[in-house]
């Protein structure tokens, strides 16, 4: 396609504190977002009307219809006020369900690509706005840069941590994990804060272990391979992740991961 493009990168939960649930459904928490150099890819170019189309490995079973890409773009079309179409591809790399941001990540690639292709010049500010009515990770995933994230997750902090370039390999045992399920499944015990992100956790973890004991195994194995530094469930899972020390540590966990796992070796952004 020869119009403009944009990734979709893929989110990471540093940390992840589930504090309470609220009378909406949705819980409160505080996480620390951060985003890999690598996800979905988005491209598109004007057209006379607004289309979708998927490929990629994890295409299967997503609709070109009801998807996030085409509400992003409707929902930028009716906060604007403009009555403008593009033909949109998605190439879907990432798990779905994976607690990789996945449709999130997807409409804020889209609202970041049509915010140009219809040369809207909207601040980054007001693309967050109209992903908040999309989904509590999409305007995150429409920031892309590491960030505190609190309220539903959308009340956010930019946050400098150093981390951008960091080694960071990501595994999923190949088995969907919604988020809902996860967090269903969520003990309802506070227990406490979020500080320091290093000393943090994943509430859901134990959740979703219950659910799927494969991702207890992906924990521990990404536990046991040299030079990784921090090993966490990311979001509602299935995925996990770990920092590393350098390339040369994270390459040769890599190419040891179990054939039928999925895995991206990547770096933050």
């Amino acid at each position: 396609m020869s119009g403009l493009s944009e990734t979709a990168y893929a989110k990471i939960n540093l940390a992840l504190h589930v504090r309470e649930k609220l009378p909406d459904g949705y819980h409160r928490i505080e996480t620390v977002f951060a985003f890999c150099e690598h996800g979905d890819e988005l491209a598109g170019e004007t057209a006379p009307s607004l289309s979708l189309s998927i490929s990629g490995e994890f295409r299967h079973g997503l609709s070109t219809h009801d998807n996030l890409v085409v509400r992003a773009a409707n929902a930028l079309r009716n906060s604007c006020g403009v009555d403008r179409a593009a033909s949109l591809e998605l190439v879907k790399n990432v798990p779905i369900a994976s607690g990789l941001g996945g449709g999130s990540a997807d409409a804020g690639a889209a609202l970041r690509l049509l915010n140009r292709l219809w040369d809207l010049r909207l601040p980054l500010e007001r693309l967050e706005e109209v992903g908040r009515v999309l989904g509590a990770d999409v305007p995150a995933c429409t920031r892309s840069e590491t960030a505190r994230g609190e309220g539903k997750g959308d009340s956010l902090d930019t946050v400098e941590l150093g981390l951008a370039g960091t080694p960071v390999l990501l595994v999923n045992p190949r088995i969907e994990s919604p988020t809902a399920d996860a967090y269903a499944r969520w003990d309802g015990l506070d227990r406490g804060p979020l500080g320091d992100w290093r000393e943090g956790r994943n509430d859901l973890e134990a959740a979703a272990v219950s659910a799927i004991p494969q991702i207890g195994t992906v924990l521990a194995w990404l536990s046991a391979q040299h030079g990784a530094e921090c090993v966490r469930m990311s979001g509602s899972g299935a995925t996990c992740f770990a920092l590393f020390d350098g390339d040369a540590a994270r390459d040769q966990a890599a190419m040891a991961v179990p054939r039928e796992w999925w895995h991206l070796a990547t770096r933050l952004r």
